[in-house]
């Protein structure tokens, strides 16, 4: 390379550094100068200055909150947004309404999003709801009561009235309190078992009889059916509810060995006629 080649690319050479060098200068200063401008627009000497708005965040201009009696079914976005409601909660009003939803009481007004309590207690006074927007079962009035099923349901007597055991039915018996479907026919069952009721007392046979139920009980001329015990089998005797199957044998055998009973007092000394079996006995017997 001859010489004056190599002078004239030093030269080049030493040119570009400094344009670099110089253009490295010239940046810090705009980034030293933007720094100060910033710090320039908060303070300057003591002085305050207002500080510039930011270009990313956009601020809400201060709103004048009006008090005014609306409707939330009916009332515009204006009107919403004149009682201090934010844009995006009116656009939700507007969205619950045309999928259908109404305000039907000031306390559905409570369940808008975003909506505060002390918001809620400034707007309540304010909520009127159109009766139009009322249920339509309002205008029918007063549902008339159905009446009561007496069958399936029967109204229950008083403490001062009574039911003849001997002569009610399940209906009847099922007036009395604390009797049932299941109690009702069991008192039946039991004393078509017995032959008919001598005694209230007899409803104690009956298990898990609730004691309560039998002051509503009494008995008028009893007529309870009777056995022949002179004349029955041992199979037939058997069948009473007060005659078990030696009861029934000592009958027969009194029978067979003396001929005719004449009192179930004759059958006192046998081991299994006790006092309280002939008393219980004694009503469902002849001779």
């Amino acid at each position: 390379m001859r010489r004056n080649d190599r002078k004239i690319a030093t030269g080049a050479l030493l040119v570009g550094v400094i344009a670099l060098v110089g253009i490295f200068l010239l940046d810090g200063q705009q980034v030293t100068s933007t720094r100060d401008e910033s710090a320039d627009s908060v303070s300057f000497k003591g002085a305050t200055k207002p500080a510039r708005p930011s270009r990313y965040y956009a601020a809400e201009p201060s709103r004048h909150v009006e008090q005014f009696p609306f409707d939330p079914n009916t009332a515009d976005s204006t009107q919403l947004l004149r009682l201090g409601l934010h844009p995006w909660q009116v656009r939700n009003i507007y969205k619950y309404r045309a999928k259908g939803g109404i305000y039907r009481r000031k306390e559905d007004f409570a369940r808008l999003y975003g909506l505060t309590v002390k918001d809620y207690r400034r707007l309540e006074p304010y909520i009127r709801i159109s009766a139009d927007y009322l249920p339509a079962a309002t205008l029918v009035g007063e549902r008339p009561r159905l009446e009561r099923d007496t069958v399936r349901y029967p109204v229950k007597i008083k403490e001062t009235e009574h039911i003849v055991l001997n002569t009610a039915d399940t209906n009847d018996l099922k007036r009395v309190p604390g009797i049932g479907s299941y109690y009702a026919k069991e008192i039946v069952r039991h004393g078509q078992w017995l032959g008919g009721y001598v005694s209230v007392d007899q409803l104690d046979e009956i298990e898990d009889f609730p004691q309560e139920a039998k002051q509503y009980f009494v008995i008028e001329h009893a007529q309870p059916q009777q056995l022949n015990i002179n004349r029955l089998t041992l199979q037939q005797l058997r069948r009473h509810p007060y005659i078990n199957y030696y009861q029934a044998k000592t009958i027969v055998d009194y029978r067979r060995l003396h001929g005719d009973i004449h009192s179930l007092q004759d059958l006192r000394f046998s081991r299994d006629f006790p006092p309280e079996a002939i008393r219980r006995l004694e009503p469902y017997v002849t001779y």
